[in-house]
């Protein structure tokens, strides 16, 4: 039944490649839970190895605004590059790499004028993020250019894949907005984010990622970026779960009822 959903693979290559990046992904998020973090954000200072590599180059700290930048701008232009390499192309070819791009370009404007930030970033975090989109992205536009013409999928979902991508990206902005209202220039402490579904999860943000790279999925229909979807919401479940310890750590009044990323279930 999976076969009517996805293009048919160009090589046992591609079929390797879905599954390393699955497991990659997917290895991140099992690491978030034992407490092995990418180091950003609340946990930039958390790390079962922070201390014995202290000297390390890669550890170097970053603020939270240039490592952020190095984390999405690559990517982003990875994404107009495309334009330039593959000007032609069918429809669902033009969607992909709109809305690969858009997501990108939509970030490194948040990371430039949206977000406020506390804590900072590691440089080799930021570069293992930004190492994996770029793969990702290239990978992901160059497999869909080669498998143009092929036979398409007998269920087509890429219209179903744009909305649902254009819901993702309209979430994650507005929790990402009102994250950064929750407090002004001069404060640099965390506070229990409100608003939206903030009363039901406490990364709705992430939740709203994963309807947009699952967008994605739909429009691309080739099992990397089903496989790429599956490992990030492992991530981004792993990294929910810490933030929500995290959040009852520092504040004891937290609410009970609020989940880290599925409202009502996880």
């Amino acid at each position: 039944m999976f076969q009517s959903f996805v293009f048919k693979e160009p090589s046992p290559i591609t079929t390797t490649i879905s599954m390393v990046a699955f497991v990659f992904v997917a290895f991140f998020g099992i690491s978030e839970i034992f407490g092995k973090h990418l180091q950003f954000s609340k946990f930039v200072n958390v790390s079962s190895n922070s201390n014995s590599h202290s000297n390390n180059f890669l550890q170097s700290k970053l603020s939270s605004r240039i490592g952020m930048f190095i984390v999405y701008a690559p990517p982003c232009v990875v994404g107009f590059a495309s334009f330039v390499m593959y000007p032609n192309g069918e429809t669902r070819f033009i969607m992909l790499k709109s809305a690969v791009t858009i997501h990108f370009l939509k970030r490194v404007l948040e990371v430039l004028f949206v977000h406020k930030y506390s804590g900072g970033m590691v440089l080799g975090s930021a570069l293992i993020i930004s190492s994996s989109y770029i793969t990702l992205v290239a990978v992901l536009i160059h497999l869909q250019h080669l498998i143009q013409e092929y036979t398409e999928p007998k269920i087509d979902l890429k219209y179903i894949g744009l909305t649902i991508s254009l819901v993702g990206i309209c979430g994650n902005f507005y929790h990402h907005y009102l994250l950064s209202k929750l407090r002004d220039k001069k404060e640099k402490g965390y506070k229990i984010p409100q608003g939206g579904l903030f009363s039901m999860v406490i990364c709705p943000h992430y939740f709203f990622e994963i309807l947009d790279f699952l967008g994605i999925s739909f429009i691309s229909q080739m099992s990397l970026s089903f496989s790429c979807v599956v490992g990030s919401t492992l991530y981004m479940m792993g990294r929910s779960y810490v933030t929500r310890k995290w959040y009852i750590s520092k504040f004891k009044n937290f609410p009970n009822n609020v989940k880290a990323l599925i409202p009502f279930v996880f």
